[in-house]
């Protein structure tokens, strides 16, 4: 058993589904692929080799784990992220309605919205502004894509409380 307290390692696939949020504690959870999708599993930050922070031991909250985005020790976004920012990039392109400068605008916007910084709530109104003019389909799309990953001051500005 594991004597003292902090946060312990979570092992996350490459398409963000937490495998185990106690991957020291409880290493008998972990597991090389994600049962979800099949993806590789990862423990530490590809770039800089820093344990995912997960859960905080020897705390059991029954609240819902939220991996994180962004690696705390370089501050580079885990390749879910980044997955999330390629498939939004990607729905940009074939949104109709928009101007192919309207498409660049709005893949601009998305490294705003993901993080929370002085130009996140410009980027927010440009965002839902641009989402309007992209069509419903492309409005939901970029929702489900992007819900779970842009950060609350935009989420509330784009889509509300």
């Amino acid at each position: 058993m594991r004597e003292k307290e902090g946060y312990d390692t979570a092992q996350i696939c490459l398409n963000g589904h937490t495998i185990n949020d106690y991957a020291t504690q409880f290493p008998e959870d972990n597991k090389p692929h994600c049962t979800e999708c099949g993806e590789r599993t990862i423990a530490a930050c590809e770039r800089c080799h820093h344990d995912i922070r997960g859960r905080y031991w020897p705390s059991m909250s029954l609240a819902a784990y939220i991996q994180p985005h962004f690696c705390q020790q370089c501050g580079e976004p885990y390749p879910w992220t980044e997955r999330r920012l390629k498939a939004a990039r990607d729905l940009s392109d074939v949104a109709e309605g928009l101007t192919q400068e309207e498409r660049d605008t709005l893949k601009r916007s998305l490294d705003d919205i993901v993080r929370d910084t002085p130009q996140t709530i410009v980027a927010a109104a440009r965002f839902k502004k641009l989402l309007a003019r992209a069509g419903k389909g492309a409005a939901e799309g970029f929702r489900t894509i992007l819900i779970d990953f842009v950060s609350e001051t935009a989420k509330k500005a784009i889509w509300g409380p």
